[in-house]
This record gives structure tokens, C-alpha cells and sequence, in this order.
């Protein structure tokens, strides 16, 4: 069983009680069982993190190139929060590993102020979601569950 990462970039340990109207009442919790009841659907195991700390979702984008060298990593799901429009070192993680990634924003950043319309993520991205609140999660399961089957 191949295995899906799902990574949570800052602040959103914050879910819930930050910024409800943009975000949604759900918490982080709320979202990893989400995730994890897709994950179940489609036959995936299931990486769930978070951290504030730029270094720290790196060693995990490696530890995921990692399983994908060995034909163990369905894909890597990002919301890298703000790192999304300001690291480069997030980008160069995501190609240096060569894993499959689908950037992913709770909300429609392109609906928000400008400095959220770059992403530094997209270029190495095979896709990017936004918008589908929490609800985006599953959706990116369900597209990773899709790429494996169509590369079977």
C-alpha cells in the first residue's frame, strides 16, 4: 500500500479558531480525519503533519523522497501556509526529491490580498487546489489516488 503525505505548513495548527470566515470552523484534527477517511477510500496510508518550522517540513519532504525512490509514496500534499510565497527552499526540496506534489490552499488565494497570488510551490507542482475549503484535502486524495491508477 502506497503511502500519501500530507504537509501543514504555519499557523495551521491554528484551524478553527483562526480566521473563521476565510478558514472554516474545522479544526486540524477535524481535517486529519478528513484526510484520513479518504485515504481509507482509496486505499492509501496516510502521513499527517504540521509545523511552523520551515526546516522541519523540509526533513519531511525528504524523508517522502525518500519512500517515493522506493516506490512507496502515492504523492505529497502542501499547504505550505505563507512558506508558499516566500520559500525557496520549499521548491528546491520538492524538485530535488522528484516526488509527485499537489500544492493546496483551504482557501481561494487568488480571491485574497496580492502578495498570496505568487507561489514559489507551483512551478514543481503537478497541481494546485484552492478554494474547497477543508474539503480540498479529500479532493487532493482523490486526484493522488488518480495519478496512481493511471500510472499503473
Amino acid at each position: 500500500m502506497k503511502t500519501a503525505y500530507v504537509l501543514n505548513g504555519p499557523n495551521l495548527n491554528l484551524l478553527g479558531t483562526r480566521e473563521p470566515a476565510v478558514y472554516g470552523a474545522a479544526t486540524l484534527a477535524d481535517v486529519e480525519q478528513l484526510t484520513r477517511l479518504a485515504c481509507e477510500q482509496h486505499g492509501l496510508e496516510l502521513v499527517f503533519r504540521q509545523s511552523n518550522h520551515e526546516g522541519q517540513l523540509i526533513d519531511w519532504i525528504h524523508e517522502a523522497g525518500r519512500l517515493h525512490a522506493q516506490g512507496e509514496l502515492a504523492g505529497l500534499i502542501i499547504n505550505a501556509g505563507a512558506y508558499t510565497h516566500t520559500s525557496i527552499a520549499l521548491h528546491d526540496a520538492i524538485k530535488g526529491t522528484g516526488v509527485v506534489c499537489i500544492e493546496l490552499h483551504i482557501s481561494n488565494v487568488f480571491a485574497r490580498e496580492a502578495f498570496r497570488h505568487h507561489s514559489t510551490i507551483s512551478p514543481v507542482a503537478r497541481g494546485v487546489m484552492c478554494g474547497f475549503g477543508v474539503q480540498g484535502y479529500a479532493l487532493a486524495i482523490s486526484a493522488l489516488a488518480g495519478m496512481q491508477a493511471s500510472a499503473s
